[in-house]
C-alpha cells in the first residue's frame, strides 16, 4: 500500500475528494444531458407526427368546396414553423432533432418534399381559390409519399431515442457500479493511508505500555503518518536507552540505599550499645568486638590518649599476642603507624606490602599485612585511636572510610559521656558531702559546742565541790546529748531519701506520716493543684526544706497541729504552717546564728531560685512559704 505514500496525506486526501467530486459531477451532467436529449427527441417525434396529421388535413381542405384560403395559409405557416423548429431546435420546451446522419438526411427529404412539392402546389391552390384542380391533384398525389417519409422520420427518431434511453440506463448502471468501485477504492486507500498506520501506532503504544521498548512500527512512505512512525520509533529507541539506564541507576541507587541502610543499622547498633551503662573498658571492648566483626578484621586495639603526656595507652585489644600487647602498651603520639595517624588526626590505611621491607613493624611481625587506623574524636578534641589488623589486604571504599571514621565519633561521645558521668557523680558526692557537712555544722556542731561548754562548767563545779550545780549541769549535758542524737537520726533519715520522678506528693505525705509517728503532732497534707512534675533534683531540695521546717517545729514550736498545702499550677507554691508558740521575726533576723534551720532553708531556696518567706508572731504560730516562679521551674 505504498501508492502515493511519498506525497503528503492532506494532498492525497484532497486529490481523492476532488477526483470523486469531478467524476460524480461529470456523470450527473452526462445523465442530465441524456435526459434532456430524450425529452427533445420526444418533442421532435410529436412535431413530426403533427406534420403528418397537418398534411392530411390540408389534403381534406382542398377537396372541400369552397376552399378556405385563410385556413390553407395558416396550415402552410404552421408547416414552415414546425420544420424550422425541427431544424433549429427549441431549448425552452425542450425540443431537438437527434443529430444522427440518418435522422438529419430523412428530415431533409421531408423538408425538401414540403418545400419543393407540397408547398408550391398548396400555394397555387390558395392563389386560384381552389380552382386549380391540377395543383390539387398534384398535392394529393405527392401526399402519400410525404406521409410515408414523415413516418420514416418518426421511426428513425424513435429508434435513436430508444438508443439514447438504453445509453441513459447504461450510464446510470455505470454510475452505480463506479460509485461502488469508488467507495471500495476509497476505503482501500484510507485503510492503506490512514487506518493501517494508525493501527500500527496503536499497537506500538500498547507494546510500549507493556515496556516492550524493542517494538518498532513499520514506516511506509514519507507522509505525515510515516514521519509519525519514524518519530515513534525514535522515541521507543530513546525510551529503551533511558529505561536501560534507569534500571542501572535504580540498581545502583538500590545498592547505595542498601549500603546506607547497613551503615545506619550499624551506627544504630553501635550507638545503642555505647549508650548502655557500663565502665569505659567494657564499652571499648564491646565496640572493638563489633568493629572487628563488621569489617571482618583479624584483630584490633583501642587506645586512649593522655593529653598531658601525649601518650596512647592500650585500653582493650583482640586477636593480638601477649608479647605484642606488652610492647605496645603505651605509645607516644607520633611513634609507629598508630601514633603517626593519631598525630595527623586522619584515618590511615596501610598496606605493608607497599612499604619497604627494611621498615620494621611489630604488626608485620605478628603476621598482619594491613592495618586501618582512625581517631576517637569528640567536639573536635582527640580522645584516642582505634586500629584494625588484617592478615589479608583489604581495600576500604569511600563509604567504609566514612563509616569507620563516624564510629570513632560515636565512641568519642560514649567516652566523653563516661567522663561526664564520673564528674557528675563526683560533683553529686561533693555536694552531698557539703550538705552533710553543712547539716552537721549547723545542727550537731552547735549541740557539741553546747556540750563542750557544759563539760567545762561541770569540771568547774566539781572543782568547787558544788554538788547541786553538778547535778544541774549533768541534766543539761544529758538533754544536749539527747537532742544531738535526735539531730543525727533525723539527718541520717533525710540523707537516705530516694525520690522517684514526679513523686513529690507521696514523699510529702510519707514525711508527714513519719513526723506524726515521731512527735505525735497531727499533720495534714492538702493538694490544691498538681501540675507537671519537677526534676528530681528540685523535688529533693523542696523535700529537704519541708523536713527542715518540720524539724524546727519539733524542736521549738510546741505545736499541736501542722498543715502542709501544695498549690502547683503555673507557679509552684508550698506552705508549712503550725499553731505553735511562734517567734519574733525581727529578733530572729538579728540573731541568725541561733536560728540555723531558717538559714539552711534559705540557702536551699536560693539554690532552687525560689522565694522563701516566713511569717510568725509570738503565741500565733509560724507559716513558712516557698514559691518557685514558672520562669525558674523546669519540667522533669
Amino acid at each position: 500500500m505504498s501508492i502515493g505514500r511519498n506525497y503528503r496525506l492532506g494532498v492525497r486526501l484532497v486529490s481523492v475528494a476532488l477526483t470523486t467530486l469531478v467524476f460524480g459531477l461529470t456523470m450527473v451532467m452526462v445523465t442530465l444531458w441524456l435526459s434532456w436529449a430524450l425529452e427533445g427527441a420526444a418533442a421532435a417525434i410529436n412535431d413530426t407526427g403533427s406534420l403528418r396529421m397537418q398534411s392530411l388535413r390540408v389534403g381534406l381542405l382542398m377537396t372541400e368546396q369552397p376552399v378556405s384560403q385563410k385556413e390553407i395559409v395558416e396550415r402552410a405557416s404552421f408547416f414552415n414553423n414546425t420544420l424550422l423548429a425541427l431544424r433549429e431546435g427549441d431549448p425552452q420546451r425542450p425540443m431537438r432533432l437527434p443529430k444522427s446522419d440518418a435522422v438529419q438526411e430523412q428530415f431533409e427529404r421531408v423538408r425538401y418534399m414540403w418545400i419543393e412539392q407540397l408547398q408550391p402546389a398548396l400555394m397555387r391552390v390558395e392563389s386560384s381559390l381552389g380552382q386549380d384542380r391540377a395543383s390539387i391533384q398534384s398535392y394529393l398525389e405527392d401526399l402519400p409519399e410525404f406521409v410515408k417519409q414523415s413516418d420514416t422520420l418518426v421511426s428513425l427518431i424513435e429508434a435513436q431515442n430508444a438508443r439514447d434511453t438504453a445509453l441513459l440506463r447504461g450510464s446510470q448502471m455505470a454510475v452505480i457500479v463506479l460509485m461502488i468501485a469508488g467507495c471500495v477504492g476509497i476505503v482501500y486507500l484510507l485503510y492503506g493511508w490512514v487506518i493501517r498506520p494508525v493501527e500500527s501506532l496503536r499497537l506500538g503504544i500498547a507494546q510500549m505500555s507493556t515496556r516492550n521498548f524493542a517494538y518498532r512500527v513499520p514506516v511506509e512512505g514519507g507522509d505525515e503518518l510515516g514521519e509519525l512512525a519514524r518519530g515513534f520509533n525514535d522515541m521507543a529507541s530513546q525510551l529503551s536507552h533511558l529505561y536501560r539506564d534507569l534500571e542501572q541507576r535504580v540498581e545502583e541507587k538500590t545498592q547505595q540505599l542498601a549500603q546506607q541502610n547497613r551503615e545506619i543499622s550499624t551506627l544504630y547498633e553501635f550507638s545503642a550499645y555505647l549508650s548502655q551503662a557500663g565502665d569505659l573498658e567494657q564499652r571499648c571492648q564491646g565496640f572493638l568486638a563489633r568493629l572487628i566483626e563488621y569489617f571482618s578484621a583479624d584483630g584490633g586495639t583501642v587506645r586512649i590518649l593522655d593529653p598531658r603526656q601525649k601518650n596512647l595507652h592500650l585500653t582493650v585489644h583482640q586477636g593480638l599476642s601477649l608479647d605484642f600487647v606488652k610492647q605496645e602498651q603505651c605509645l607516644h603520639a607520633g611513634d609507629c603507624l598508630c601514633g603517626e595517624a593519631s598525630e595527623k588526626g586522619v584515618m590511615v590505611l596501610h598496606d605493608f606490602r607497599k612499604l619497604p621491607q627494611e621498615f620494621s613493624l611489630r604488626c608485620r611481625e605478628e603476621g598482619f599485612t594491613a592495618i586501618a587506623i582512625a581517631q576517637i574524636i569528640h567536639a573536635g578534641q582527640q580522645l584516642g585511636s582505634y586500629t584494625l589488623h588484617f592478615q589479608e589486604p583489604r581495600d576500604f571504599s569511600a563509604d567504609d572510610r566514612r563509616l569507620f571514621n563516624t564510629l570513632g565519633q560515636h565512641l568519642g561521645v560514649a567516652i566523653e559521656n563516661q567522663r561526664l558521668l564520673a564528674r557528675t557523680r563526683e560533683l553529686a558526692i561533693a555536694e552531698e558531702r557539703n550538705l552533710m557537712a553543712q547539716g552537721l555544722h549547723d545542727s550537731i556542731a552547735q549541740g557539741l559546742n553546747f556540750l563542750k561548754l557544759q563539760v567545762q562548767m561541770l569540771e568547774d563545779s566539781i572543782a568547787r565541790g558544788k554538788d547541786d550545780e553538778v547535778k544541774e549541769v549533768i541534766q543539761l549535758i544529758e538533754l544536749g546529748v539527747r537532742e544531738s542524737y535526735d539531730d543525727v537520726r533525723e539527718l541520717l533519715t533525710n540523707f537516705r531519701i530516694k525520690l522517684d520522678e514526679g513523686d513529690i506528693v507521696e514523699a510529702l505525705r510519707a514525711s508527714a506520716e513519719r513526723f506524726k509517728k515521731q512527735t505525735g503532732i497531727a499533720v495534714s497534707v492538702q493538694v490544691v493543684h498538681q501540675g507537671p512534675p519537677l526534676p528530681p533534683e528540685q523535688q529533693l531540695q523542696i523535700l529537704f526544706i519541708v523536713q527542715e521546717a518540720l524539724s524546727n517545729i519539733r524542736k521549738h514550736a510546741n505545736a499541736h497541729q501542722v498543715k502542709i498545702i501544695l498549690d502547683d499550677h503555673d507557679d509552684f507554691n508550698l506552705t508549712v504552717s503550725d499553731d505553735g508558740q511562734g517567734f519574733d521575726i525581727k529578733s530572729s533576723n538579728a540573731n541568725e546564728e541561733q536560728h540555723v534551720g531558717l538559714k539552711i532553708m534559705r540557702e536551699r531556696a536560693l539554690r532552687l531560685q525560689a522565694i522563701l518567706s516566713v511569717v510568725s508572731e509570738p503565741a500565733s504560730g509560724t507559716s513558712i512559704s516557698l514559691s518557685l516562679p514558672k520562669e525558674n521551674r523546669t519540667t522533669g
